[in-house]
């Protein structure tokens, strides 16, 4: 481990469960965990950190703040099991239920996924009935995957799906090994589902300590996007079979297990926030109980742009800064071929991809081809990652052509800064640049919003903006007074405050790792 992340103790008020942010990826959802943490100096936090790769984070972005006394890191990808190849017993109860908890699963609306969840959980463990020994060794496994095979798979190749099971199902034994390891806390937070949200269900079921869950996007639903555009998953329909409209077998299954996760962790939480209307009710409808679920938007420290906006230019630059990494789903390409298509009206536009690169090199090198091909070497730079603060000033608009986001707050940061936006219409966009509700809409225009993918609309955006002063102007004028009225971090920090002191005002206090047990 990096000696900087070096930090051990006995307990800690908030445990964060973290899947692939901070403090390794800087920006989005790091900057926001960084910033919680820093606005409650009064807790102690513990971090655990799950990543895939141990090589995919070589060193950390965020240096942890004082009253983080607690670092464990996690990496499922990696070599973990000691499970020796020896044939293991089989008790036919035990798969009987996870057959039980498998048909739920296949049904969205069924209640029963908790009480199914919190039967099997204790079984999981090394000395349970469904241990890892259990699953890759035993005939009753093997029966069960054969079985479910046959009556479900539409793909040919049983070799592919007994692997692709095995493969799917492997990390969950490594979360239940963390989750007996951890040291106690008085309230479990994850900020999503996934795996940082099943370790959180599955703490929940062992220790009855509270669990908060705050989705920034929603999880599965971003997988889902990353699983239908993925080339790794294999296709054996054969070329009369495959219908493009429709995803192939190994897709389908990996959406399934996302979504599932995703319910059990809903069901384990006592409370479950979103940043928006939009996805409170996606929440809801991807199982979460309404009764626990609330809007919580993020929120941003304003006064630290006050400055920035003293900074800027008479004359507002013909610049057009993407803040965001270089990911298919932040849909570069449409910023590229947005920037290509304005400058016919506008040839000294520039436009500037301010990010980190190191997520997906063969995206990163489609995109600047993509500049090359366009002949836009002289408008467009890849500028890495960035301070923001010190950019705003020379930017005249920020855009955002994601195929999907939660409340970005890149998009308050350029409110802040005096600076208009152009977005997609994704996630709260429209509400962040129209306004949500007749006050907040009184207030005008902050920018602009297109539908995704379409570069078109997008150039025209921002040439309308960039030619009509006044219309800029006004948009700059909009922004500042939205973020100031409805998205300041004292806002957000007082409404999780409440939350963090009413989830555990009854926690236990002396819980320790030997006195937690399992509850079925």
């Amino acid at each position: 481990m990096n000696p900087l992340l070096n930090r051990r103790a006995q307990r800690v008020d908030i445990l964060l469960l973290l899947e692939g942010t901070f403090p390794y990826v800087p920006g989005g959802v790091s900057a926001w965990v960084n910033q919680m943490i820093r606005a409650f100096p009064q807790y102690e936090f513990g971090i655990v950190f799950i990543g895939g790769r141990r090589e995919d984070y070589p060193k950390p972005h965020y240096e942890l703040p004082d009253n983080v006394v607690h670092f464990e890191e996690f990496f499922l990808q990696d070599a973990d099991s000691t499970v020796p190849v020896r044939k293991a017993s089989t008790n036919a109860k035990a798969f009987k239920r996870v057959g039980c908890l498998h048909d739920v699963f296949r049904e969205k609306g069924s209640e029963a996924i908790g009480k199914l969840m919190r039967e099997v959980a204790p079984m999981l463990t090394e000395h349970g009935d469904l241990s890892e020994k259990h699953f890759r060794h035993s005939e009753g496994a093997w029966d069960f995957l054969t079985a479910r095979y046959e009556q479900y798979c539409t793909d040919p190749s049983f070799t592919d799906y007994f692997w692709t099971v095995r493969i799917m199902h492997m990390p969950i034994w490594r979360l239940v090994r963390i989750c007996e390891n951890l040291i106690p806390a008085r309230l479990y937070h994850t900020c999503s589902t996934g795996y940082a949200g099943l370790l959180g269900a599955l703490l929940r079921y062992r220790s009855d300590t509270p669990l908060l869950v705050s989705e920034h996007g929603i999880y599965t639903k971003e997988r889902k996007i990353d699983l239908l555009q993925s080339q790794w998953l294999q296709d054996n329909r054969s070329v009369f079979e495959k219908d493009i409209s429709k995803p192939g077998y190994f897709q389908s299954l990996w959406v399934r297990f996302f979504e599932a996760m995703g319910r059990v962790c809903y069901d384990a939480a006592d409370e479950i926030v979103a940043l928006y209307e939009g996805n409170r009710q996606r929440q809801i409808h991807d199982g979460a109980p309404a009764a626990r679920t609330r809007r919580i938007p993020n929120g941003i420290d304003v006064n630290r742009y006050i400055m920035v906006r003293d900074q800027r230019p008479e004359v507002t630059p013909q610049v057009v800064a993407l803040i965001g990494r270089v990911v298919p789903i932040k849909d570069i390409k449409t910023f590229i071929r947005s920037i290509f298509i304005a400058t016919r009206r506008l040839p000294n536009l520039r436009g500037w991809i301010i990010g980190p690169q190191y997520e997906d090199p063969e995206y990163v090198r489609e995109c600047t081809d993509l500049v090359a091909s366009l002949g836009l070497e002289n408008n467009i730079e890849f500028l890495g990652f960035r301070r923001i603060d010190e950019l705003l000033p020379e930017v005249g608009l920020v855009a955002l052509s994601s195929i999907s986001e939660g409340l970005p707050l890149v998009v308050l940061e350029a409110f802040a800064a005096g600076v208009p936006v152009v977005t997609t219409d994704v996630g709260s966009c429209r509400e962040l640049v129209e306004g949500a509700g007749d006050a907040d809409q009184n207030l005008g225009s902050a920018g602009a919003v297109v539908e995704i993918a379409n570069p078109g609309l997008f150039a025209d955006a921002i040439i309308e903006l960039l030619e009509q002063p006044l219309k800029w102007q006004a948009a700059r004028k909009s922004a500042i007074a939205r973020v100031e009225r409805y998205y300041t971090h004292t806002l957000m920090e007082a409404a999780y405050g409440d939350l963090y002191e009413g989830l555990m005002k009854d926690a236990k206090e002396n819980i320790a790792a030997g006195e937690t047990s399992w509850r079925g």
